[in-house]
């Protein structure tokens, strides 16, 4: 069950006209926290992403299931059938989520550290190609302001300095 403040956030995010992917990255940042405190573990961290996202769907979140290719037929159909659960309201089984709870326990932390989350936001950003991550890093030295600008630029320096 999500935290009541994650889905404020979330109906916060919709009330100001922001996409189902952007509402439903509350609940995958509430699923951080989660693996980080310890209350579960993750297999990795596209699982512990995935989580999230199935959260998001069922409380509601417009979050389409994946596209075809992108993930097996079961995780689509079971994506698609979060979304429908959501809107009749039915509740899990509790023996289904009790299991569920035990073998996530027994996962390691890790999926959810910096580094992990670093590594994967890279991978996906790859995948998208070029253009999209140049576009990317345009927009955020747009919303940066000008001290988030020089202190990038400052890092950038570093890394550079340090690479040689």
């Amino acid at each position: 069950m999500p935290e009541k403040q994650t889905i404020e956030k979330a109906k916060r995010n919709k009330r100001a006209g922001k996409a189902p992917s952007t509402q439903a990255g509350e609940f995958v940042r509430e699923e951080m926290h989660h693996v980080r405190e310890g209350r579960h573990g993750a297999r990795s961290t596209k699982q512990a992403i995935a989580i999230g996202l199935s959260k998001a769907r069922r409380a509601g979140v417009g979050l389409p299931p994946p596209e075809k290719g992108t993930t097996s037929e079961r995780t689509r159909r079971n994506a698609a059938h979060a979304l429908k659960r959501s809107r009749s309201g039915r509740k899990p089984s509790a023996r289904r989520a009790r299991a569920t709870r035990t073998a996530l326990r027994r996962e390691g932390r890790s999926a959810a550290s910096r580094r992990a989350l670093s590594r994967q936001a890279r991978t996906a950003a790859r995948r998208r190609g070029a253009g999209s991550l140049k576009a990317a890093s345009r927009k955020a030295s747009r919303t940066k302001g000008r001290a988030g600008r020089v202190a990038a630029a400052k890092k950038a320096a570093r890394t550079r300095a340090r690479k040689k």
